[in-house]
Order: structure tokens, then C-alpha cells, then sequence
């Protein structure tokens, strides 16, 4: 290692703790020369960061100290830094900057990194930085802003290396070597036909350990995954799990060839996916600390509010039996047991369900295997913390008839989380609906429901207190 590598290790062991993250002393040292007004200083300490960390401590630093921050080290702000960047930092720094900044930043990228930035702009910010790009980069990036959000034609970059099927290794050898306005970042060629339509791919391995007189039809492979322009990300995401793609052409409706996308940015887009239906889950929106606060607020009391209604409901399934409940208070100290264990059950149903159909493992054609499959593992389930609860209850309470009830309403409940959690989400993705947006609130107030009403109907039949 030479001596230039061995100091900037030593500054990244410095500023990095063992998990690759900013330490606290660091962020609070280039703030202090920030804040004294030390330009060269804040410069000095950030340079030697990778991009992606300098994206990190503009999230690490105050709202309000981050457009001083930028003003610092404004030399070290590329366009590799803005593309690493919190969404919601890297807008509101954009916002503070010039149409030409942002022209300059968005040229030095690929396209889809480009296309990240602008898309959230407004209309008119938009069409000032677009303005002021080069004829060539503004359209690429005009049409990419005409695809749907979150599809393939956002997602993919035009920055790619095509030739014709005719051509000779030495050829495309010659090509690449002769161009300088190429491409440096790519793991395949693709080839294609008069029509730019593709007909196959060639890793870039294979190019350097060909002979140049080999014709490109003989060593490209013409099996291939080609992804839809329109697609959605997510399931762009699938194919290349499914298929352990390294990079992928993206075609228009035609077939024509005007794009690709390559497995850095799917990486980023399963997690970013994942996370998405985590929080979905529990109604809590994107769980962006940097989101705007009153962003926050108004995504979770929409659901706060949903809950409050279902909340409501079981309450007034209690309510129908307040005067079971009068004469056996026993009644109100058990029966949250049961609804609460029929909701956890839902909820691990749930999660799985949401994730099989998130990753195209639950379709139509295993729906119903997957729906008896739930019922035996909830009546298993249901049968032992029946048995379980119903043991406790006699061991303290002494009441061998109050035992089996809340035994028998602990099996059922268990039943209707369990057929809950798999209809809920089916039922809401057949219909177009994110399933996990809404599914939570609907299991939770079945389970609420069917818990309270079994528990303290079959109380009711059985006489208990009378």
C-alpha cells in the first residue's frame, strides 16, 4: 500500500466507526468549522470522504446548518454526492441552488441518476435546468421524464454500447477503443439488428478472450431477459432476482432497444421496496426521518383515524355484552387476552402473505393451497395457547367452564386471523389495492371483533355469571 492509500485509510478510520458509519466526533467537527466560519478547514476534513458518506453527513447535520454546510465544501458537491443523496435532503438543497448548478451536476451523471434529481423539481424549476443542459442530455432526460414514475424507462440509463450483428470482435474492440464519448461503466454489448432491435448480449469477459476474427453472432448469447419500458420497478426488481442479472436491455413498445438498467440501481430498489411495505404495514408512510413533519403527521392520522373507526366497532361488540360482563367481571380481565393473541397471529400471517405476493410467490394458482395451508397452522396454533390459556385460567381461577370458553374462543380467533390474513391482502391486490397499505387495519379490526364476540358470546351460551 503506498504511502498516499496508507494516509487516506488513516483519515477514513478517523471519521468511520467499524460499521462504516460517520462517528459523532467527526460530524461535530466540521460543523464546528462551519459554524466558525473555516471554509478550508470543513473542506480539509470532508475531502477524503467516498460520496455516498458525504451524502450522509448532510443527513447526519441539522436542517438548518445544511445549506452553510454546502456552501463550505461546495467544490466537493458533484454529481456523484447529489445521487447518493436522501431524496428529501438532496430537494430541499437543490431548491437553494441556480438552474445552471443543477444543470452542470445533472450533465456529470447517468441518466437515470439525472433523471432523480429533476423529477421532483417543480414544473417551472424543471424546465429551467432542462434549458441549460446540452441539446443531448436534455433530451434523454425529457423523454425518461415522460415514462410513468417508478417504471423502467425512469429507472434505465441510455448510456449503453450496441453494435451490428456483423461486426467482428476486432471490430467492436476497435470501436470501444476509438470512442471517447462512450460509456465507461457497462458489464455487457449488446447487439442488435438494422432496427436497434436486440438480438443478444456479450459480456465484456468474453470480448477480451475472443480472437478479434470471431463474428459477434457467434459468441453473443441470444437468450436474453428484455424489460418493458412501462414496467414497474418492483417487478423489473423480480427479474433480475429470478434471473441473477447483472444488466438488462429495456425496449419501447416496439422492440427497439433505448435502454438499460444494470443490478447497482435494483439493489437500491429492493431495499427501497422492502422498506416500503414494512412501513406500509403499519400506516406509518414512507418513515423517512428527514420527510417533512407535517408530511408525517398527515399520512399516519389518515390510518389513526381508520383505526379509530375499527376500534369503535369492537368496542361495540363489547358493549352488546356489558351486562355478561356486569355479573362476571372475570369477563373484562380475560377477554383482551384473546383478541390481543388473535392479533399478533393475524399479523404474522399477514407479513408473510404481503411478502409472497410482493415476490410473485402467491398467485392465483396457489391461492387456495395457501389459504388451507394458514387454516392448519392456525388451528395447530390456536389448539395449543387454547390449551395454554385455558390451563392458566383454571390453575388461578378455579372455574373449569370459564376455562373452556376462552380456550374455545382462543381457537377461533386463531381461525379467523389466520383466514384474515391471507384474504385480506388477496382480496385488495385482485382489486388494484395495495395490499400493504390498508391490510393491517382490516385483519386487526377482524380479530378485535371475532375475538371479543367469541369469547364473550360463547360466555353468554354457556350461562357464565348467571
Amino acid at each position: 500500500m503506498s504511502e498516499t492509500e496508507l494516509d487516506q485509510h488513516d483519515a477514513e478510520t478517523n471519521q468511520l466507526d467499524e460499521d462504516d458509519r460517520l462517528k459523532p466526533a467527526f460530524v461535530s467537527a466540521v460543523l464546528a468549522a462551519v459554524d466558525a466560519d473555516d471554509a478550508e478547514g470543513a473542506r480539509a476534513l470532508v475531502e477524503p470522504l467516498h460520496p455516498a458518506d458525504i451524502a450522509d453527513l448532510f443527513e447526519l447535520v441539522p436542517a438548518d446548518q445544511r445549506a452553510r454546510l454546502a456552501t463550505a465544501i461546495a467544490d466537493l458537491l458533484d454529481g456523484e454526492v447529489f445521487a447518493e443523496m436522501n431524496d428529501y435532503v438532496r430537494e430541499a438543497l437543490i431548491d437553494s441552488l441556480e438552474p445552471h448548478q443543477v444543470a452542470t451536476i445533472a450533465a456529470e451523471l447517468d441518466t437515470d441518476d439525472a433523471v432523480a434529481i429533476i423529477e421532483d423539481m417543480e414544473e417551472s424549476d424543471q424546465r429551467a435546468v432542462l434549458r441549460a443542459l446540452d441539446p443531448d442530455d436534455r433530451a434523454a432526460i425529457e423523454e425518461a421524464l415522460s415514462y410513468p414514475e417508478e417504471s423502467a424507462g425512469r429507472l434505465m440509463q441510455r448510456e449503453l454500447i450496441a453494435v451490428p450483428e456483423h461486426w467482428t470482435v476486432g471490430d467492436v474492440l476497435d470501436y470501444l477503443r476509438g470512442n471517447d464519448d462512450l460509456t465507461t461503466d457497462f458489464w455487457e454489448i449488446f447487439v442488435v439488428d438494422p432496427a436497434h432491435k436486440p438480438l443478444g448480449t456479450c459480456q465484456l469477459s468474453w470480448i477480451m478472450r475472443t480472437p478479434r476474427i470471431v463474428s459477434m453472432a457467434d459468441v453473443m448469447k441470444r437468450e436474453q431477459t428484455l424489460i418493458p419500458v412501462e414496467m414497474d420497478q418492483e417487478e423489473v426488481a423480480l427479474r433480475f432476482q429470478k434471473y441473477a442479472l447483472i444488466s438488462a436491455a429495456v425496449v419501447d413498445p416496439a422492440g427497439r432497444l433505448v435502454g438499460m438498467i444494470t443490478v447497482d440501481d435494483i439493489v437500491h430498489i429492493i431495499s427501497q421496496e422492502a422498506g416500503e411495505d414494512i412501513l406500509r404495514l403499519s400506516g406509518a408512510g414512507e418513515g423517512d426521518i428527514n420527510e417533512p413533519i407535517h408530511l408525517t403527521v398527515r399520512t399516519r392520522i389518515i390510518w389513526l383515524v381508520v383505526n379509530l373507526g375499527t376500534a369503535m366497532l369492537a368496542a361495540s361488540v363489547v358493549g352488546a355484552f356489558q351486562g355478561e360482563i356486569a355479573r362476571f367481571a372475570l369477563l373484562a380481565v380475560l377477554m383482551p387476552i384473546v383478541s390481543g393473541m388473535g392479533g399478533n397471529a393475524g399479523t404474522q400471517t399477514l407479513a408473510v402473505v404481503v411478502r409472497a405476493l410482493a415476490t410473485n410467490q402467491l398467485t392465483s394458482s396457489n391461492t387456495r393451497r395457501m389459504i388451507f395451508r394458514e387454516l392448519r397452522i392456525a388451528a395447530a396454533n390456536g389448539a395449543m395457547l387454547g390449551s395454554l390459556v385455558g390451563l392458566g385460567t383454571f390453575l388461578i381461577f378455579g372455574r373449569a367452564d370459564l376455562a373452556l370458553v376462552i380456550g374455545l374462543a382462543m381457537i377461533i380467533n386463531n381461525l379467523v386471523a389466520g383466514l384474515a390474513g391471507v384474504l385480506v391482502p388477496v382480496t385488495l391486490e385482485r382489486a388494484e389495492v395495495d395490499p400493504a397499505v390498508s391490510s393491517a387495519v382490516f385483519v386487526t379490526m377482524m380479530t378485535d371483533v371475532m375475538g371479543f364476540f367469541s369469547f364473550l358470546g360463547l360466555a353468554a351460551l354457556w350461562g357464565l355469571g348467571s
